[in-house]
């Protein structure tokens, strides 16, 4: 693994810290009635498919259990298609999909 992949992991890593510190035990009606809070954790959505994209294609061909694309792609509406993009989704993806995420990435980290 490339020392280029190795700090974007672990970039990846603090920011999804970020996303579920500021997200808290939140439910899913105060986060869509937060404005500012929608607005930090999509940033950090789009921080995290920014990250992603920049990972060597030989790292994310070597992991391809991973849904790169789907991260990715997740970014590019998060940021293109903001005022379409449904919060819930977003919510339910910092609730549940980054702690996966996190994991699988400490795990690659370990090896």
């Amino acid at each position: 693994m490339e020392h280029r992949d190795v700090v974007l992991l672990n970039k990846i890593l603090s920011e999804i810290n970020i996303a579920e510190s500021m997200l808290g035990e939140a439910e899913l009606a105060d986060f869509e009635a937060n404005e500012q809070l929608k607005r930090a954790i999509c940033m950090t959505v789009i921080n995290v498919g920014e990250l992603v994209k920049n990972l060597t294609s030989d790292f994310r061909a070597a992991y391809t259990t991973l849904p790169w694309r789907a991260i990715a792609g997740f970014r590019d509406i998060a940021a293109h298609k903001y005022q379409t993009l449904r919060m819930a989704d977003v919510y339910e993806t910092v609730k549940k999909e980054f702690p996966v995420f996190y994991t699988e990435i400490n795990k690659i980290l370990e090896k």
